[in-house]
């Protein structure tokens, strides 16, 4: 049933009228659409003009990494009881500071998270809105409850990370969080060894926009979330789950399956349960067929991302006429170091791991990996940019 409630536009750069109108969407009020800055006036106007279901307290548009942006509905039961079920996980309810957009699900459930504690959050703005380690310390420092949160991807943990090993105060900065949870994507075993190394209560967090953020924690489903895999897929169910995405009951009724009255939702993550932990292994359709061998280019970067250099690498499919298709990677140039393993060796490293046909057999390095506004890197854009850069060299006579 659709809600009579209007959805109303709120700009994040509005905070306090961000967080008041939150409060009352999660009191029953009209629904909340974060917009980010510089949203395109006609998308938003798409986004309202669709009618919402009935208790929803907030629409998110997705980040759409590889493929068209989504409006996801989320009511304000489900948005309860991810918060709660976070306060419950972590060992109560504390201060969170923001340093995630929060136009997306990971940064508006830490403003649910305040307001259900009853605590202000702390916003975390580096210089022209990018990600800033040392802002991130004196932020950090003015934060004044016992329990301090916060939630990051692999990327701002990496940043913080090196700036800690080369500033005491602020490795003890980032000790006095209760917890410091880090999500999005994978989180390596490098980095976690490295905040293992300098005392972190790092906390790995899985979920998503159509799970009310992250649901599962270090393997294990919070509150009253179930997880299950079916033909290699990761499903889950519980009061978490999204209401479905607005203008798409075709897509709603493909990604929320009801199975013998129990509503699941299909992540598209391959993964596995090991006594009862979960492992998420990467993404179903980021899987290549190499010499007749499945791959996962997820795998590809995990195994990757733990040397020196190529911490932020990313893999790409292209079509080989030998293979049938093959993994390459992309990084930043600013990732080359002193210390960094070359590519011959890294090949050899992953041949040893994951076999032949998982190898990668060239990497491209642009000035900077194109990223999302949650820290991701934005494949799209990343194709895009290889594609014009084997139009050239093959308009150069470099590539066939």
């Amino acid at each position: 049933m659709s809600s009579s409630t209007p959805l109303r536009a709120v700009p994040t750069d509005d905070r306090a009228w961000l967080l008041a109108a939150l409060a009352d969407a999660l009191s029953g009020g009209s629904a909340v659409l974060p917009l980010a800055p510089g949203a395109d006036p006609a998308d938003v106007e798409d986004v309202l003009e669709q009618p919402i279901p009935e208790g929803t307290a907030l629409v998110i548009r997705t980040s759409g990494s590889s493929g068209v942006p989504k409006s996801v509905a989320i009511s304000a039961q489900a948005l309860r009881a991810g918060a709660e079920a976070t306060h419950e996980a972590l060992g109560g309810p504390g201060q969170w500071l923001v340093a995630l957009p929060v136009h997306l699900i990971a940064g508006a459930q830490m403003l649910t998270r305040s307001l259900i504690a009853g605590t202000d959050p702390v916003f975390c703005d580096g210089p022209d809105g990018h990600f800033d380690p040392a802002v991130f310390v004196q932020r950090a420092e003015s934060m004044d409850a016992d329990r301090r949160y916060v939630s990051l991807v692999p990327v701002q943990l990496a940043r913080l990370l090196d700036l800690a090993e080369q500033d005491r105060a602020a490795a003890d900065t980032l000790r006095r969080f209760a917890a410091i949870l880090v999500g999005g994507q994978g989180v390596s075993l490098d980095l976690r060894r490295r905040s293992h190394a300098l005392g972190l209560e790092l906390r790995r967090s899985y979920g998503m926009t159509e799970t009310s953020g992250g649901c599962v924690y270090d393997g294990v489903e919070i509150g009253d979330t179930q997880v299950r895999i079916r033909e290699g897929e990761v499903q889950i169910a519980g009061s978490v789950l999204a209401e479905g995405y607005l203008g798409d009951a075709e897509l709603t009724e493909a990604a929320f399956v009801d199975d013998r009255g129990t509503l699941w939702y299909r992540t598209g993550d391959a993964g596995e349960l090991l006594g009862g932990m979960l492992t998420v292994t990467g993404r179903l359709d980021r899987v290549v067929i190499s010499g007749g061998i499945n791959v996962s280019l997820d795998q590809v970067e995990r195994v990757v991302r733990e040397h020196d250099g190529w911490r932020e690498a990313v893999a790409v499919p292209f079509t080989d006429p030998e293979w049938g298709e093959r993994p390459g990677l992309v990084r930043a140039i600013a990732e080359e170091t002193d210390d960094a393993l070359g590519f011959s060796d890294l090949q050899e490293r992953v041949r040893a791991e994951l076999g032949a046909a998982a190898v990668p057999a060239w990497v491209t390095e642009l000035e900077e990996l194109p990223r999302l506004p949650n820290g991701k890197p934005d494949m799209l854009r990343v194709r895009e940019r290889i594609g014009m850069l084997r139009d050239s060299f093959r308009e150069a006579g470099r590539l066939s």
